[in-house]
């Protein structure tokens, strides 16, 4: 179940946060017993320390430290530290924060009370928070909401998230919401001109199928965000090595973060007209898998020459982005688990988007920065264009030179939006490598949130 605040309670347990270097300010003003306290047990701020101080038998306070500027900028969510070490009990934050870090402190102590618990037992978290006074208790819950579903989807394994349950919980997500939510499925998507999609489902017990989503008055800002929805990659007949197969259950992440952020958007009634696209398709092997050398004829008309039937994800995502940019959208946004190339380029927790538009690059860039969900401007390098065009076809899906790996497949990606204006592209990771401040080790909702700001931003224009 998404996290909560708790109701106000007098006998909440109040959280003095302290810097470092406010350490001496404290001291003027705690008790000779608190300090006593402080001092027997080497507590000094550090970032990530917490310090329950007793009196009579229970918890009177916790000091939590906060390190310096220099410290905090190192990670984020850093009041998830204290959620997961605190024991049972309720608390409030009652002195040393304010503004955008009281609203992030408050937003990570619910991301870190995650739990996946579908298949193995486990406690929740027993610390819990009195919404802090002045922050917007509504739209921290419908973020928390919004990337509990994210995560929920990505940890799911392939037996239990295959097409099928994709599409469910996709339908489920419209219901909740009062969307309407179309389905083609199977060979229906050759009738209705999705020739790429059903190429590289076909093979999978679970036919293919492209799952289309819309909410909102048909007047307001156009949105439309489109995710990858590959339930499970095996690589196709370029078959996987078992070691890069291991986590191939969260190639469905574009799909499941563009779900989450969907979410968001809608709980909290934005004044958007929102379109999801997400073409939801098992690579797997079988006697009818596409093959390498077949050129497939995408909706757009293009060719391309399948050089690797790893390559997969941009091929189901040309014909949704295709379908996405025929309605010429306000902002059409791309989110996919694409290339290893760009947890290469910038490791695990950067994740690196592409867009023509200044402008929109730097509200991106702003919007990372403002909510502690980074982003790093990548390039659509012209002079690699040649790379993604072979003799045979209009396109290749795998250029021989591996070199540039992520923006070749950007590259490929915006041959299929020619009349939006605003597109971005977003090669996310979709997983949390080892547990960190509101992040468990597992799925992860990867650039949902500074997308979410932005859109807010272009509402409030």
């Amino acid at each position: 179940m998404p996290a909560t605040f708790s109701a106000p309670s007098p006998t909440a347990i109040p959280i003095d946060v302290i810097e470092s270097d406010q350490l001496d300010e404290f001291k003027k003003r705690a008790s000779a017993d608190t300090m006593a306290w402080v001092k027997a047990n080497g507590f000094n701020g550090k970032l990530g320390e917490v310090l329950c101080v007793p009196l009579d038998g229970c918890i009177a306070r916790v000091l939590v430290g906060w390190g310096l500027p220099s410290d905090r900028a190192r990670g984020r969510l850093h009041m998830g530290h204290a959620a997961v070490k605190l024991p049972a009990g309720v608390y409030e934050i009652a002195s040393g924060l304010s503004g955008p870090e009281l609203e992030e402190a408050a937003l990570g102590w619910l991301l870190s009370s995650y739990i996946f618990d579908r298949y193995k037992k486990k406690a929740p978290a027993k610390a819990k928070l009195v919404a802090p006074s002045g922050v917007n208790v509504t739209r921290i819950e419908s973020i928390v909401a919004g990337d509990f579903l994210t995560r929920d989807l990505i940890n799911t394994p392939a037996s239990d998230m295959g097409p099928e349950m994709l599409e469910a919980a996709f339908l489920k997500l419209a219901q909740d919401h009062g969307a309407q939510a179309d389905v083609v499925l199977g060979d229906d998507l050759l009738a209705h001109n999705f020739p790429m999609v059903h190429a590289v489902g076909r093979s999978s017990d679970q036919a293919p199928r492209l799952l289309d989503m819309v909410w909102g008055k048909p007047t307001n800002l156009k949105i439309t965000l489109v995710g990858k929805g590959v339930c499970f990659d095996t690589g196709g007949l370029n078959i996987k090595p078992g070691a890069s197969m291991g986590l191939m259950k969260k190639d469905m992440g574009g799909a499941a973060t563009v779900m989450g952020l969907a979410h968001m958007i809608m709980s909290l009634g934005l004044d958007v007209r929102l379109r999801v696209i997400v073409p939801a398709v098992e690579n797997s092997i079988s006697a009818g898998a596409f093959r390498p050398q077949d050129v497939l004829t995408s909706r757009k008309g293009l060719t391309v020459e399948v050089n690797n039937t790893d390559a997969e994800g941009r091929l189901v995502l040309a014909d949704a982005l295709a379908l996405a940019d025929e309605e010429e959208p306000d902002l059409l946004i791309c989110k996919a688990t694409l290339t290893g190339a760009a947890r290469i380029a910038l490791g695990p927790d950067v994740m690196p988007f592409y867009t023509d538009g200044d402008d929109l690059a730097a509200e991106l860039v702003a919007a990372g920065k403002a909510v502690a969900d980074p982003l790093w401007r990548m390039p659509f390098w012209e002079p690699y264009e040649a790379m993604i065009e072979p003799d045979i076809a209009d396109l290749d899906n795998a250029p021989a030179d591996s070199l540039g790996g992520s923006i070749t497949a950007a590259l490929f990606l915006r041959r299929f939006v020619e009349k939006t204006a605003n597109f971005v592209h977003l090669d996310i990771y979709g997983w949390t490598q080892r547990a960190m401040p509101g992040r468990t080790k597992g799925g992860a909702c990867m650039s949902a949130r500074a997308l979410l700001h932005m859109v807010e931003s272009w509402v409030a224009k």
